[in-house]
């Protein structure tokens, strides 16, 4: 438990040496859904739920690096398939080898997904949805906010429906 800790908390703080002041996500966000994550397996929250946050975690730390990159001028074919494919590897290859993901009596319902993978699925496309649809209506209103700590709002306010749909099933 410690070294997943570890892990996650390192990922975390390596992600602030990327942090620059105009940002896809805003860094609240992402301390917001990396606070999410550690707490929960510190607490015991079912594993559904922890995957939700650690999936809008993993989605905002791909638009953070997608973010320094284009701002870096580092371009190639392929750079946000092979930013998507690392962040996800990087993120479920260790729980896979240190027995978090693939426990057989871990699994979500009758189709026997585990449920930590089901709730990363689930929350990278909640945060993902979230962001574009702040994004959407901030272009549909000549790039101004409705109201201030819109950006933070939209892309958390998925995750925590979700949470709390997961929370009473």
């Amino acid at each position: 438990m410690k070294k997943i800790l570890i892990y996650f908390l390192f990922v975390f703080a390596i992600s602030f040496l990327f942090a620059k002041k105009a940002l896809a996500i805003c860094p609240i966000c992402t301390i917001a859904v990396g606070t999410g994550v550690g707490f929960s397996r510190w607490l015991g929250v079912n594993d559904t739920i922890t995957g939700l946050w650690l999936g809008g975690f993993i989605v905002s730390i791909i638009a953070w690096t997608e973010s320094w990159l284009e701002k870096k001028n580092i371009r190639f074919k392929g750079r946000i398939f092979a930013n998507i494919l690392a962040y996800y590897a990087l993120i479920i290859i260790p729980l896979y080898y240190s027995g978090i993901i693939g426990n057989p009596m871990n699994t979500f319902c009758f189709c026997g997904l585990d449920k930590l993978l089901f709730g990363i699925i689930a929350g990278s496309l909640a945060f993902w949805f979230g962001a574009s649809w702040y994004f959407y209506l901030k272009e549909k209103n000549n790039d101004h906010v409705y109201f201030p700590f819109q950006k933070v709002v939209m892309s958390i306010l998925p995750l925590i429906i979700m949470s709390i749909i997961f929370y009473f099933l």
